[in-house]
């Protein structure tokens, strides 16, 4: 059974950095790609934050954290990473990791069906 485990949210100060990190089990996914979705308060839909290749060597990101978040991965742990930096309240959110086939497949929502349960990230202005 596959799981995906997010975790390192928190509440922080408009300005601060924050590292996401989600963990997958159940199977690798090493070939590939990962990304983040963000779920804001009120909204039902979940919003594209970032995402990247099974190498690393393709990243695309939203519009609204381009410059502020970068995103990560380590295939021996099974780890994917969002650094998030310059927080602003509109990145008020649960984070969920996702997996796809390729970074445009997971840009347009095309994702597999595999996601946790979500990390909080709560930025007071």
């Amino acid at each position: 059974q596959v799981h995906l485990v997010e975790s390192g949210g928190g509440s922080v100060q408009a300005g601060d950095s924050l590292t996401l990190s989600c963990t997958t089990s159940g199977r690798t996914f090493s070939y590939s790609a990962m990304g983040w979705f963000r779920r804001t308060p009120g909204k039902r839909e979940r919003e594209f934050v970032a995402a990247i290749n099974s190498r690393g060597t393709n990243k695309d990101f939203a519009e609204s954290v381009k410059g502020r978040f970068s995103i990560s991965r380590d295939n021996a742990k099974n780890m994917v990473y969002l650094s998030m930096s310059d927080l602003k309240a509109e990145d008020t959110a649960v984070y969920y990791c996702a997996v796809g086939e390729d970074v445009d497949m997971i840009r347009r929502g095309l994702t597999y069906d595999y996601f946790g349960q979500g990390t909080e990230v709560t930025v007071s202005s």
